[in-house]
């Protein structure tokens, strides 16, 4: 047993450094004075200066900030309803809601992106803002809508029903009641539906135009053409923002035990 127990030890080392080397790798090198990004030459933070002033990059940055707001405000809003209204009202066709509602979540990208940009043809819309928030929220409220769903499957009705003894309407207690009860499982939601948007790349591949192209098609049409060291340090900076988010939630989800 202890030699299994090195021996999975060992495997789970292996499993981490497979992941995060190149993770590691790639900060490293966003502080690299060459411009190949194959041999260390130097400390510099001349590419995230350089990064600042590049208008392209930091429009399809812009680009990418906005539709990830917008697709997480309004995921937000339609999971939480969504798992609310499937939790308090049962009807015959509710699995065959969830199953709906789960396959965006497990469709090949390709596929989502061809069929969304027919049906954006067939009804008429301009490739833009608006087809990619359309897009982006189809397969990022199934997440928050789950995980509100998990956090409803918890939830006492006795507090529910402690409002409205105490004069509350149905809308104030749900709004002083369940959403702070709630808050710890949009909060998640809502921070995986603002990653899965700002990291998209095929859906939005088809979907946007070319004054809405976003930071993933802008680095994947760069990274073509040759290495980019602003490339690295724009992913440093991302990488910097996920870590940020997830202490976020792992310091409100303490605080909600």
């Amino acid at each position: 047993m202890k030699r299994m127990h090195r021996l999975l030890g060992l495997w789970t080392v292996a499993v981490m450094v497979f992941f995060y080397l190149p993770i590691a790798i790639l900060v490293g090198f966003s502080f690299n004075s060459s411009r190949l990004n194959i041999l260390w030459k130097g400390f510099t933070l001349q590419w995230y200066a350089a990064l600042w002033h590049d208008t392209v990059l930091v429009r399809s940055l812009n680009n990418s900030v906005i539709v990830a707001v917008v697709t997480t405000g309004i995921s937000v809003v339609l999971g939480t309803a969504g798992a609310w209204l499937l939790y308090r009202h049962r009807f015959p066709a509710a699995r065959l809601v969830m199953t709906l509602v789960f396959i965006p979540m497990i469709i090949p990208e390709v596929i989502m992106g061809v069929s969304l940009l027919i049906l954006f043809v067939t009804l008429g819309l301009e490739l833009g803002y608006a087809t990619i928030v359309i897009s982006h929220v189809t397969f990022c409220f199934p997440f928050v809508l789950v995980a509100v769903q998990a956090r409803l499957a918890g939830l006492d009705p006795a507090l529910e029903e402690a409002a409205l003894d105490l004069g509350a309407t149905p809308a104030v207690a749900f709004r002083r009641v369940l959403i702070p009860y709630l808050m710890p499982a949009i909060f998640s939601g809502a921070l995986m539906a603002l990653t899965l948007s700002l990291d998209e790349l095929i859906v939005t591949y088809f979907v946007a135009s070319a004054g809405t192209r976003t930071l993933p098609l802008e680095i994947f049409g760069r990274i073509k053409k040759g290495l980019d060291p602003t490339l690295n340090a724009i992913s440093t900076v991302f990488i910097a923002a996920t870590v940020g988010f997830v202490l976020a939630t792992e310091l409100l989800r303490r605080r909600a035990r």
